[in-house]
């Protein structure tokens, strides 16, 4: 039987990934046969497990729950449920762009909407923005 190895592709790991298959596949598993002292060598499978899908964060802007990918920019979500930071530097330095997400005050131009809160009360309501 073959070495089954399993890689997560994790966003900055593929190539990492990439290149530790090739590494494999040059470098077989050598094994030496008995009888006639040759040397053999097994085959690699390589399976990659599938990417899942970005888990979906529910967002209350003013009364209006809409649902945004975690991990995407804050400010496009913040203006898709009608709120609009001011935006100054657009590098998060100035502060003016400053939103309140579920109590965390975060800036709007740089920072990611956070993964879904754990406790039922707040997955169901959604994270306030103000």
């Amino acid at each position: 039987p073959g070495i089954a190895i399993m890689a997560l592709l994790a966003p900055g790991r593929a190539i990492l990934a990439l290149a530790l298959a090739l590494v494999l596949l040059c470098h077989a598993h050598a094994l030496v046969l008995p009888a006639s002292g040759r040397t053999a060598f097994a085959p690699v499978r390589l399976a990659i497990a599938p990417r899942a899908a970005p888990s979906m964060t529910v967002l209350n802007i003013n009364g209006k729950k809409i649902d945004v990918p975690a991990g995407s920019n804050l400010g496009k979500a913040c203006e898709k449920g009608g709120l609009k930071p001011k935006y100054s530097c657009k590098k998060g330095e100035c502060g003016s762009c400053t939103v309140t997400v579920g109590g965390t005050r975060m800036k709007a131009c740089v920072e990611k909407v956070p993964p879904p809160p754990k406790l039922k009360s707040l997955l169901e309501n959604g994270l306030v923005v103000r």
